[in-house]
């Protein structure tokens, strides 16, 4: 039976006792539905689209640089703006700004479709990533809100594999828009009815409690983080592209992504409700995560990104059996994060999937550094599902890890957070991994030239975009070889960021998932560690600090109840809560 938390209904003083009204599982998997359905459409807008990105090149007459833009407005906005999300969500309705984030993607959707020339494409793609940017930070502080830690596991798993789908359908999606008399417009308006849709079922089933508090919003904060992080993307995007890794771009935008994120931790020191509270990172288990999520992204993004890239150009395959060779990392994935999940919230635990997950992740990655242009697609599909499978049991829990660190005043900062460096480590990680790729597919070329007596002058193939099916027979087989050959360097360096994730979560502290859905201790506390009693009855979780937001459970300690007070006894004064739910 499924563990449900129990929220109180209508606002009432701690005096008086409270009913409680939980919320049914039925319930809790039709919201669930609508929020999987959003977050499916924002992932799949992103692949979708970036396999008509040539088709629409041409027809609104777009250069490399609109090329390159396209793909950097929505992950600058999405990525940037992750962490104000989190915070307007521990200060406003989840629920209302989740819709909200569905309506700005929406709208996005709906205007890049109509789009006339590549300026106007690329505004609309940045009001998608803001849209898309809410829907990543808010969906796991919508499941921290209407279910405890120790059920999320099931739920959180179902994330992944909604990552996974998008992954690996949106290219062939697109693909098959393009080439049908639809048309490119239709790769944007496609996820239209869908966010409807999930608009339209969350309006209707999902029920949060909203607890009344004094809103200060740190404006000044967000700006500065949003600046920074605008910079250092920027930089991360255009660099060894549009101007060299070394020099005086590199050093004025490193200068001033540095001063603008040391001024937003001067602020957010000081504010009263920073956008990322610092206190947050004094937990070692929270930080711990975060390290580990950022390696993760990088691991994660970096191999699909290139993986695709790798059968096209090395081994020659069609872009849909190029998709469909990386289904053996998705139904790891899937069935990795759906497993887990499932087991997580059975035993209360995250620590043992953590370290084998992470373990697993390693072992892919270190088998994958060893594929060339030749390697048995066999083999290359089991090194692609042991690297599923780790991503599948780490990326998940590690959000889940962090969540239960805090309490439900920090949970959507905490939840978008994590969130926020597990991007910005895909992003770094695409970039500098593309860097590396050019490189050493120019070196792999010009060393094959010089083989065969051919001198390696300028404008070696292989180091940007390149049509290998133009060249000449001979130069195609030299090209092909150095691609293959060089993606195994990639996983290398993989390999190794995913030792950081290895000893990320070796050192996390283990701490049984709580059943309740705010913590015991203060904001700054880690959650004090709780065996099993040896009759093997699951830890009691003690009072949470709001009672109108904690699991009505039965109570399995052997402590005595508390003593009640007589009629007319002398009580302290409390003071009011105000509690309220989403309608």
């Amino acid at each position: 039976m499924s563990r449900t938390p129990s929220f109180s209904k209508g606002a009432t003083t701690s005096s008086a006792p409270t009913a409680t009204v939980s919320m049914p599982h039925r319930q809790i998997l039709k919201a669930f539905t609508g929020l999987l359905s959003a977050l499916l459409v924002a992932m799949l807008s992103s692949t979708i689209v970036s396999s008509a990105l040539p088709t629409i090149l041409a027809d609104l007459h777009g250069t490399q640089g609109h090329y390159t833009w396209v793909v950097t407005a929505m992950l600058l906005t999405s990525t940037a703006t992750t962490p104000i999300w989190g915070k307007l969500s521990d200060l406003f309705s989840k629920k209302v700004l989740y819709q909200t984030a569905i309506v700005i993607f929406t709208v996005g959707c709906v205007l890049g479709g109509f789009a006339q020339s590549m300026p106007h494409l690329i505004a609309f793609r940045a009001l998608q990533g803001i849209g898309m940017g809410g829907l990543q930070a808010l969906i796991q502080a919508v499941i921290a809100a209407m279910i405890a830690p120790r059920d999320r596991g099931r739920y959180a798993g179902y994330i992944g594999a909604t990552f996974a789908v998008a992954t690996v359908s949106g290219p062939l999606v697109g693909g098959f828009i393009v080439d049908s008399p639809l048309g490119w417009r239709w790769s944007f308006w496609v996820c239209v009815p869908i966010a409807v849709v999930s608009f339209i079922l969350l309006g209707r089933t999902l029920k949060l409690p909203v607890v009344k508090r004094d809103v200060s919003i740190d404006w000044l904060g967000a700006t500065l983080i949003v600046g920074g992080v605008a910079v250092l993307l920027i930089w991360i995007t255009l660099a060894g592209k549009d101007f060299p890794w070394w020099g005086p771009h590199t050093a004025a935008l490193l200068g001033g992504a540095a001063l603008l994120i040391a001024a937003a931790i001067v602020v957010e020191s000081k504010v009263r409700e920073p956008v990322v509270p610092l206190h947050l990172f004094r937990n070692r288990t929270f930080t711990l995560s975060v390290i580990g999520s950022l390696a993760v992204g990088t691991a994660m993004f970096g191999g699909t990104v290139f993986l695709v890239q790798y059968f096209q150009i090395a081994r020659g395959f069609s872009p849909t059996i190029a998709g469909l060779l990386t289904l053996p990392m998705v139904g790891g994935m899937v069935g990795s994060s759906t497993i887990v999940g499932r087991i997580v919230s059975r035993v209360g635990r995250t620590k043992p999937f953590l370290v084998a997950g992470s373990l697993v992740l390693l072992l892919g990655l270190a088998l994958l550094s060893q594929v060339d242009h030749d390697t048995n697609l066999w083999q290359m599909g089991v090194f692609l599902a042991l690297m599923g499978i780790g991503v599948g049991s780490v990326m998940q829990n590690l959000v889940l890890a962090a969540q239960n660190t805090v309490g439900m005043s920090n949970v959507g900062a905490a939840t978008a957070t994590v969130t926020f460096f597990r991007t910005l480590g895909g992003a770094t990680g695409v970039s500098a991994l593309g860097a590396v790729l050019a490189s050493r597919v120019s070196d792999l070329v010009a060393q094959s030239l010089a083989a065969r007596g051919v001198p390696a002058t300028g404008g070696i193939p292989g180091g940007g975009n390149l049509d290998v099916e133009a060249l000449p027979a001979p130069m195609q087989e030299i090209v092909r070889a150095a691609y293959g050959d060089a993606t195994g360097t990639l996983f290398l360096i993989s390999a190794l960021i995913a030792v950081v994730t290895v000893l990320a979560v070796v050192f996390i502290r283990e701490t049984p998932l709580r059943d309740t859905l705010d913590l015991d201790e203060g904001p700054d506390e880690e959650p004090r560690p709780v065996r099993p009693s040896a009759a093997g009855h699951r830890p009691a979780s003690g009072h949470a600090t709001n009672p109108r937001l904690a699991c009505a459970r039965p109570r399995t300690d052997s402590r005595p109840e508390p003593r009640r007070p007589m009629p007319g006894a002398h009580r302290p004064p409390t003071p009011h809560v105000t509690t309220t739910r989403d309608t």
